[in-house]
């Protein structure tokens, strides 16, 4: 199947993800009903994430189209389909981020497997029913045989351990695509030197408020980007960082922000998913190892300005296993170095740090080993110019939430420890073009029968992306 589908013409494979936008759209209500049920989501939460599936289908479309030579997308550079590619994603976003990767897959001409998390396969299993579908309806135009058409994508319910790694490490598989913890990984690539991992790994994201920031806004987005989807996304904010008088409790600013800081969190709705009223839904699995210290267990000079409490009476009542539901947490006083500074709980608790200037904001923010994303408070362009020149991110936010990039607008991806690999960012220009091999067009001066005109021929071609692309 997979030898098929890479012969299949650029602009075919588009018309095969054009129709998938059209059946995702078609599944929404079975897709946001298995993200309640399983991941926990709340519809506010969910729905959303549904539309991103149904952009990553029809922008991934053009991504194909972009491969043909004939589109001069890519002067001087011929691509060519290469091998399987396998998805293993997680269980926070389990409809956007698998089957984004599974269209980027078969954008490229790439075979795919489909591997769900285990706590919600049958949100990604719904999603690979509309590319089938997809495939089905488009194959007997495009001249794919329909008694393979299916196998082109294959959803399958393999559990970690050992059947996980036999997949992960089997010679047919050209390239994983991975969205989980850094510490899975290096554990793929250690597994199989040769393989290549494309991963978008862990976040420690914190988000800065600065005195010249319209406060209560400031107080809005932190909220949340703290607490949407019970904190359960790798880019939400765990610290906020208050520099001069918004982070000191005896002035009127920093009393202010910390009053409508609790009252904001304090309100928040919990329950769960499957009632309309919550705002901030159930853990997707129960609280333990480091989020559970974080729900817990103050460090040295922290207190809680609001404390987590555990609803495991409300999470019964629900069907919703122990140690699922907890109110959401704010910790002050969070020290420079501490385990929650620089540790990702990736749950319902926000750190509260203070700095005496924005410089040493940033170096409290760009101290963590990871950089996904990021955000600042501020009404001062100097200091929005100052904090986008030098904070360490691949994903910048100003003066809103630090949560929900949008394909093509604003494409996904860190930095540091948060990306493995290429570095393409998600729902970018550039993520599909790297599944395959690349190789110089045929007017390209021969790199080994005439160097110096390559080499000519390459500075000028970097030149061209240079204006064209990366600077802007």
């Amino acid at each position: 199947a997979g030898a098929a589908w890479a012969k299949v013409a650029p602009a075919d494979r588009g018309r095969v993800l054009r129709s998938a936008a059209q059946h995702l759209e078609a599944a929404r209500a079975d897709l946001v009903a298995a993200m309640v049920h399983e991941a926990g989501k709340t519809v506010a939460e969910a729905d959303p994430e549904v539309s991103e599936a149904v952009d990553f289908a029809a922008y991934y479309a053009q991504a194909a189209e972009a491969l043909d030579p004939a589109s001069e997308a890519w002067p001087g550079a011929r691509y060519t389909p290469d091998g399987v590619t396998l998805v293993t994603p997680p269980w926070n976003f389990p409809v956007a981020i698998p089957i984004g990767g599974v269209l980027a897959g078969l954008a490229a001409g790439s075979s795919v497997i489909a591997k769900p998390a285990p706590p919600t396969p049958r949100c990604l299993e719904i999603a690979v029913e509309a590319v089938h579908a997809a495939l089905d309806e488009v194959a007997p135009e495009i001249g794919l045989d329909p008694a393979i058409a299916r196998d082109v994508a294959q959803f399958v319910r393999v559990p970690d351990g050992d059947l996980g790694r036999r997949l992960v490490t089997h010679d047919g598989v050209s390239r994983v695509i991975l969205t989980g913890a850094i510490e899975t990984a290096e554990m793929f690539a250690s597994w199989r030197p040769d393989l290549t991992v494309l991963a978008e790994t862990s976040g420690k994201n914190a988000i800065v408020v600065t005195p010249s920031a319209d406060l209560d806004l400031a107080v809005a987005d932190v909220v949340r980007s703290a607490f949407g989807h019970a904190g359960q996304k790798c880019s939400a904010a765990s610290l906020v960082i208050l520099v001069g008088s918004v982070g000191d409790p005896r002035t009127v600013t920093g009393e202010r922000f910390r009053r409508q800081l609790v009252d904001a969190v304090s309100s928040l709705a919990v329950g769960p998913a499957t009632d309309l009223a919550t705002v901030m839904g159930p853990l997707t699995e129960p609280a333990q190892g480091k989020l559970l210290r974080a729900l817990t267990t103050l460090e040295q000079g922290e207190s809680w300005l609001v404390r987590p409490r555990r609803l495991d009476a409300v999470a019964q009542e629900a069907g919703l296993g122990k140690g699922r539901l907890w109110t959401p947490g704010v910790r002050d006083g969070v020290r420079p170095g501490s385990f929650f500074h620089l540790t990702e709980a990736f749950g319902p608790v926000l750190g509260i740090m203070t700095a005496r200037t924005l410089d040493e904001a940033l170096a409290l923010q760009n101290a963590v080993s990871f950089g996904l994303t990021g955000g600042i408070h501020s009404l001062d362009d100097a200091e929005v110019e100052h904090w986008l020149d030098r904070v360490e991110v691949g994903n910048a936010y100003v003066n809103r939430h630090i949560t929900g990039a949008i394909v093509r607008r604003q494409s996904f991806g860190g930095w540091k420890a948060s990306v493995v690999g290429s570095g393409a960012k998600a729902g970018g220009p550039n993520y599909v073009a790297q599944l395959g091999r690349w190789a110089d067009a045929p007017d390209v001066p021969s790199r080994t029968e005439d160097p110096t005109g390559w080499l000519a021929w390459a500075r000028a071609d970097d030149a061209r992306a240079w204006l064209t692309e990366f600077s802007q």
